[in-house]
């Protein structure tokens, strides 16, 4: 595959996010963060320009919907229902990774393992043990939300066993990304404020979005090209 030259803005754009965040720019920080996932996004339609397939409309309604929750989220402060107008958006952003990553599972018949499924299980329940005491009215939203970001991860390790081993390491560490990035965005906001939350949270899902799409575009070349 070609070096894709939407990697070059996605960099920036995600640089000067993160340094928006550690100088407390508020303009800076608005106008770049919704930026993020459309350079992703411009990866994900220069590096399949050529493939006709199905499943990239997963893809797109994926990224579609995790931009609208970024710039839902940006007014949570100001309103709480903005909060979980955001959060609905994102859990929509990860039911349809999770039908493109099922798409794929069943395309390349990989079994299920049982590893896979105990990792996931483990982490959801002691995230959610540790954070339920604080999470008052939003304790089902939050439940619901984790466990449909943790069906995606487990999904995504499956993948791990793809042919495509390039393909699948990048959509299990874009997917394990996007769990740490919600994990640290839930303890900071519902058990404690933490230094440089902002930071380490934008930093992992910035690379979470663009690890998917890589190994996403990486499997649909692949495939495509064995037709």
């Amino acid at each position: 595959m070609k070096k894709n030259p939407w990697i070059i803005p996605f960099v920036i754009v995600l640089a000067a996010h993160l340094l928006a965040l550690l100088l407390r720019v508020e303009m800076m920080d608005r106008i770049t963060k919704p930026l993020i996932v459309i350079t992703v996004a411009g990866y994900f339609f220069y590096a399949t320009k050529n493939v006709q397939s199905r499943l990239k409309v997963w893809i797109i309604s994926a990224l579609l919907f995790s931009w609208v929750g970024d710039i839902l989220l940006m007014f949570q402060d100001k309103k709480s229902l903005f909060f979980l107008l955001g959060l609905s958006s994102f859990l929509l952003a990860h039911i349809f990774y999770i039908i493109f990553l099922h798409k794929v599972r069943l395309a390349e018949k990989i079994k299920p393992r049982l590893w896979t499924l105990l990792v996931v299980a483990v982490y959801y329940s002691v995230l959610i043990a540790f954070l339920s005491p604080w999470l008052g009215d939003m304790r089902l939203p939050v439940r619901v939300y984790g466990m449909v970001i943790s069906f995606m991860l487990l999904l995504a390790l499956h993948l791990l066993f793809l042919a495509n081993r390039k393909a699948g390491l990048c959509i299990a560490i874009g997917a394990i990304l996007f769990v740490l990035s919600d994990s640290l965005l839930a303890i900071n906001k519902f058990y404690q404020p933490f230094e440089a939350a902002g930071f380490l949270i934008m930093l992992t899902y910035g690379l979470a979005q663009l690890f998917l799409i890589i190994g996403a575009s990486d499997y649909l070349n692949a495939a495509s090209s064995r037709k």
